[in-house]
This record gives structure tokens, sequence and C-alpha cells, in this order.
């Protein structure tokens, strides 16, 4: 054995210690695959978004950290949520006044422990878009959320999103440029470089013509809100968002607010499929309309369905919904729960046409209605989390569209203190229900709910949380789709061969 030979065994020995050099098995005899054995194990590190909450002088902004305990994550590990523009400034700190760091603001929120939610706040209009870091323990299945009362004005009442991780690809049906309503994209960039992206905007006749929708620029560590009647002349009633990001990545989301109506966040709808689902229609609804758009070549028919307590139900007069290629359709659906739970299930009624779809939702009269948004969404997975839930204001609606399933929802320890308990749901087939979700013994502050399925399924859930500011009511809804705190990790050996072959 050679000279040579021998320092390849010494580095790649000393690699093995540091870094887990590894290879992928391949194969055996019998079939069975490395892939067939991956283990399910807690990511390391996770991002989120927030948007730049308001622009209301008198808006007050409430973030609510959390992240459930999860077995096999690591011991240590460190999470906060800080303005964007801090985030520049951590990366430059120690490049001026001959390498002496510059002190950072304190981060908005800076969670202690996994299992009890981290509270923070900002005011007024100034309030900036935030980014977060969470890494170690503090990682699988973290959750924010954002929630701003704001008592007068456009867009008055309760708005609430969940901060979203950086993507690509965004599509927010539901939107609207009409004359009572100003709405705004808001993109915000994590990155140390520029991000470029186009918007396109889909009305009832298609595509809407704009010359300042394409290659916009987001600039490193800042959110960047963009007026959607700043990019057409055509006012649309029902306008269907799709942002894509050229060249890096960005959190999206659109803030929809009504002069009569009030408003809230319209969430990126899932991905384009043939089924969807819109969990959690509030049962004392007054309005709910549903927009649909098919991104693809072919037209999609729609079976409308509504999973009610008792099971799946047709509306009377909206059986079926026809989109047409490339064009946003909408229905009226009424006070379509009637007074009982309901979630929106479309299906085909024929060929499989990929669709995306979201529900706009009115509560109350008069003066007093509020406004919030259902955007069709992944199911719960194994596991999902929403922050910020109080004692009498929250409702979590859940629905298994298909078979039965069985949950169980933990109630965390409160914010400012309080014990967690659990509780276990069966859910019937082709039925919602707003299940009595338990409340934390001894509670302090708010809470987070984790929803798990412990059996059967797919099941889709959201939350509802309500509260009145000033004399107005407001509420907003938030989905809870699988939080992806695990990752799959192929079954993998040494093997120091490799750099001894020719």
């Amino acid at each position: 054995m050679n000279r040579t030979t021998l320092s390849l065994i010494a580095a790649a020995t000393a690699l093995a210690a540091v870094t887990g050099f590894a290879t992928l098995e391949s194969p055996d005899a019998s079939g069975d695959s490395a892939a067939g054995t991956a283990a399910r194990l807690p990511v390391e590190r996770t991002s989120l978004l927030c948007p730049q909450p308001s622009t209301s002088d008198i808006a007050d902004t409430a973030y609510t950290s959390f992240t459930p305990v999860v077995e096999g994550a690591s011991d240590s590990g460190k999470a906060q949520l800080q303005a964007a523009t801090e985030e520049s400034a951590d990366s430059t700190a120690g490049k001026k006044s001959g390498g002496k760091a510059a002190k950072p603001a304190k981060p908005v929120v800076q969670p202690k422990e996994p299992g009890k939610p981290a509270a923070g706040d900002t005011s007024g209009a100034d309030a900036p878009a935030l980014v977060g870091i969470a890494s170690g323990r503090f990682a699988p299945g973290w959750t924010v959320q954002e929630t701003t009362r704001v008592a007068a004005g456009n867009g008055r009442g309760l708005l609430g999103t969940n901060c979203t991780a950086p993507d690509t690809e965004f599509w927010f049906p539901g939107a609207s440029t009409a004359a009572a309503r100003t709405d705004y994209v808001h993109l915000t960039n994590p990155d140390d470089s520029a991000a470029v992206v186009d918007i396109d905007l889909y009305g009832k006749d298609g595509t809407l013509k704009s010359t300042v929708a394409d290659g916009i620029t987001v600039q490193p560590h800042a959110g960047e809100p963009i007026l959607l009647n700043t990019l057409t002349g055509d006012p649309q009633t029902d306008l269907t968002v799709h942002v894509s990001v050229r060249s890096g990545r960005v959190g999206a989301a659109v803030q929809a607010l009504d002069d009569k109506t009030g408003g809230d966040w319209l969430a990126a709808a899932a991905d384009p499929a043939g089924s969807l689902v819109m969990p959690g229609i509030p049962k004392d609804a007054t309005s709910v309309r549903l927009v649909a758009f098919a991104p693809g070549d072919t037209d999609a028919d729609l079976k409308v369905r509504l999973a009610s307590p008792s099971g799946l139900i047709t509306p009377a007069g909206n059986e079926t919904l026809h989109v047409k290629a490339g064009m946003t359709s909408a229905v009226d659906l009424g006070d379509v729960t009637r007074g009982e739970a309901g979630s929106l299930v479309l299906t085909p009624t024929g060929s499989s046409v990929p669709v995306v779809a979201a529900l706009r939702v009115v509560r109350g009269k008069g003066a007093d209605q509020e406004t919030a948004f259902i955007p069709a969404t992944a199911p719960v997975g194994a596991r999902a989390t929403v922050a910020d839930n109080t004692a009498k204001g929250s409702t979590l609606a859940v629905t298994a569209p298909g078979g039965g399933a069985r949950i169980r929802v933990t109630a965390s320890a409160g914010s400012e203190g309080g014990t967690a308990v659990s509780k276990t749901f069966t859910i019937k087939g082709g039925t919602t229900q707003n299940v009595a979700a338990p409340v934390p013994s001894g509670l302090k502050g708010t809470y987070a709910l984790t929803v798990e399925v412990v059996s059967g399924g797919p099941v889709y859930a959201s939350r509802m949380l309500a509260a009145t500011s000033e004399g107005v009511p407001g509420f907003t809804i938030q989905n809870l789709p699988d939080d992806r705190g695990t990752v799959s990790v192929p079954q993998a050996e040494q093997d120091l061969s490799v750099l001894l072959k020719q």
C-alpha cells in the first residue's frame, strides 16, 4: 500500500469522524430498498416569514411562537423572530469599525423552550415584516401566528395569518380589485441577494394585461407590499393572483381590505389538484363565496358538496361548478351552512383537472360585518399546530371527507402559565365537527393547539379566532396543514472503500 493510499485513508477516517461520511445502501436481493426502511427524523432548521402587519396607525399586532415537544429532537438550538432589516444588519455586523460588531435590536419573539408559547407585539403603521429562524429542538413543527387588531378604518377588525416558509410559487384565488377593496400582495425576501418576482392576474375573462407586474425586484432582507390596483386598470370583483419567483425565494400573502366588511389575510391556496377541501366554514356565516381557477389548458367540472355534522350534502342550486381554463370562476353560496359547522369539498365530475380555490366568508350584518378567507388546504397529515388561541375565542373545526378518523388534540401550556392537556376525538367519514378542544388547566395568556391523526383519515382542520375590539366584532381563520416537522432519511452506512476505487 503506497503513501498516497495511506493518506487517503487517514483523511477519510477524519472526515467520517467529523461529518458522518456515508453512502446509501443498495437494494438487497429481496427487493426491499433503503428508501423502504427510511426513518422519519425531526428537521433541524426552519425558516418563517411574517408580512408587514398593517398600514394603520391604530393597529396592534401580536406574534405567538410555538414548537411542540418532539421525540428525538436535538437537545440544543434556538429560535427568534426579528425585523427583516435586522437580519441584514446581523449579516454585516463586524465588517465595520475595525471588526467591532454592531449590537442587533432585540428580537420581537424569542422562545425559551419547546412546549410553551412565546409572545411579542408591535403597533402602528411602521411595524416591519419579520424573519424567523429556528434550529435544533425549536425547529420541528415551529409555527408563528401574526394577529392584528384594527379598531376602525378600511379593513377594520381582526386580521390573522400563519407566518410561512419561503418558496418560489403561490396561488391566491379570492383577491379583488373592486372599488370597495384594497388588496396588497406582500412579498418578503429573507436572503442576502435580491429576489425577482412575476405577478400574474387572472379575472373572469382570463389574463389581465399589466406592464409592471413582471420582474419585480424585492431587495434583500426586506418586505414589499404591492397594491393590486396599480398592476391593472381593469377592476375585477374576483381575481386569482399567481406569484412566481424567477430568482431567489420569498414569502407571499395577500392582505384583503374592504370598506364595509372589514378585512383579513388571504393565505396561499394548496397546490393545484383535482379534489380540494376548504375546512371550517363558521356555522353562523351569513355569506360564503367560492372562487376557483384552472391554471392549465383544460376546463374543470367540479362537484360541490358540503361536509356537515351529519354527512356530505349538495347545496341546492349549486350542485356543480364549471371552471374555464385560465379564467377565474366564482359563485355565491349564501348561508350554505344554515347554522351548522361545515367544510366545502370539491371533486371532479369526470376527468380530474387541477384547480385552485378559496372561500370568502362573511359573518355579521350591517355595520358589524367582518370577512375572513379559507383557501383550499393540505391535510393535517401526521401533525399540525396553530398558535394564539384563547379560552373562549377559539373554534377548532375538523373534517374527514372520506373515511372516518381518530385524532388527538393537545392544548399546550399557556404563554404565561398553565398545564398542557390532551383529548381524543372520533370524526365520522364525510362530516365536519366543531370539536370541544381542550383548554390548558390554570391557563394564563394564550396557548397552542396541536392536532395529530391517530388512525384513519385524511383529516383537514382549521381554527377560527374571534374577538371584539372597541365594540367591533372580528374573526379570522387559519388552516392546519401538516407542519413538515419531520423528514425522511434513508438508511445509510459508512463505506470508506469508495475512496480507494480507481
